[in-house]
């Protein structure tokens, strides 16, 4: 996609300002890293607080009576348990169980949001408005969102704001001074989501930043996450790869009643699974890439495939996530042509915060 025909977020020309990294990410000029670099911002979220533009994610609105229908035979999860102020994390599937895109569901007094990745955001809607019932579903246009993640983040955002969060547990929300705040995250750590109108995307930045927020861009996210062994779509998820096989079984709810990818996902749990995503932490210092083959111990047999892989900055490694068709514990990855030792472990590298 041409530079100029690339969305831009309401941070772009501060992004600019900070000296970062701008790189096309998902129809988006997005900030891949800032100046000090990806360890460093990894490891700021690590020990305090980083501060990321998400403002390319899919905020979808649905509203109306019939709301809860929709979302209900769309995703796999059952939104009927939430509870106002609440959200969940679930996946829309097609009719053969692969991941159309994985999401947030929230409800809100007034309306559900779903929260879709910037790559899905427009099939998602399309796929939900083929979905009978009596609401509206588009997207949730005049908003974007930034996050702050970290062990400090929770008391920056409560001081940047004044405003008291201990009440608020995991996966809840509170609409403060036209800020939603939700206690979620993408990098294994503590932290809140701000979804705050575009014109005070700025302010909302500058503000945060001033309290020590330090700003992160796609690197350490990416790295974040992987270590904390959450999937990417694209990477861990796509339309052939289910729920299931990505070790999200907790998130689809067989027995909630009719969904798209019931029949699929029931029949695959009753016959067993194909593939299962795992964690590879590597013996040397080759890091894995998505596509790198994965071996037998012997090197003789295939039996996976590297879907992420990264340089550690925490546990100063190279690690992977991949998946298998046959349970190993110790494997082969082939690297730039050479085969290199890799020991597999529990996906979530990293035990911080789900």
């Amino acid at each position: 996609m041409p530079p100029e025909q690339l969305k831009k977020t309401p941070l772009f020309e501060k992004h600019l300002q900070l000296g970062a990294k701008m790189v096309p990410f998902a129809g988006w000029e997005m900030p891949v890293y800032y100046p000090q670099g990806i360890i460093a911002e990894h490891l700021a979220v690590r020990s305090g607080a980083g501060l990321f533009d998400i403002g390319h994610m899919g905020l979808i609105k649905l509203a109306g009576d019939g709301a809860l229908e929709v979302i209900q035979r769309a995703t796999t999860n059952d939104a009927s348990l939430l509870s106002p102020n609440q959200c969940q994390y679930s996946t829309l599937c097609n009719e053969s169980g692969g991941v159309i895109d994985d999401l947030l569901v929230y409800r809100l007094p007034a309306f559900y949001l779903i929260i879709a990745n910037a790559v899905n955001a427009d099939k998602v809607v399309a796929r939900l408005q083929t979905i009978p019932g009596a609401c509206t579903i588009d997207h949730y246009t005049g908003r974007c969102s930034l996050s702050v993640q970290g062990p400090q983040a929770v008391p920056l955002v409560e001081k940047t704001l004044s405003v008291s969060l201990a009440e608020l547990k995991r996966n809840r929300t509170l609409d403060w001074r036209d800020v939603l705040i939700s206690r979620t995250g993408y990098t294994g750590e503590d932290g809140c989501e701000l979804i705050v109108a575009k014109e005070k995307a700025v302010a909302l930045w500058n503000s945060l930043s001033e309290q020590g927020a330090k700003p992160c861009g796609l690197g350490a996210r990416d790295t974040l996450r992987l270590e904390a062994g959450l999937p990417l779509y694209g990477h861990e998820y796509d339309e052939t790869t289910s729920p299931l096989e990505a070790g999200y079984g907790w998130a689809v709810k067989l027995d909630k009643g009719a969904f798209i990818g019931r029949p699929a996902l029931l029949k695959e749990k009753q016959t067993g699974l194909k593939k299962n995503l795992v964690g590879i932490e590597m013996g040397g210092r080759a890091i894995p890439r998505q596509g790198n083959l994965v071996f037998d111990a012997t090197g003789t047999r295939q039996i996976g495939i590297v879907t992420s892989g990264t340089f550690s900055p925490t546990f100063k490694k190279p690690i992977a996530l991949a998946y298998l068709t046959e349970m190993a514990q110790a494997v082969l990855v082939e690297i730039r042509g050479e085969k290199n030792p890799g020991k597999v472990v529990d996906k979530a590298f990293y035990k911080g915060v789900k």
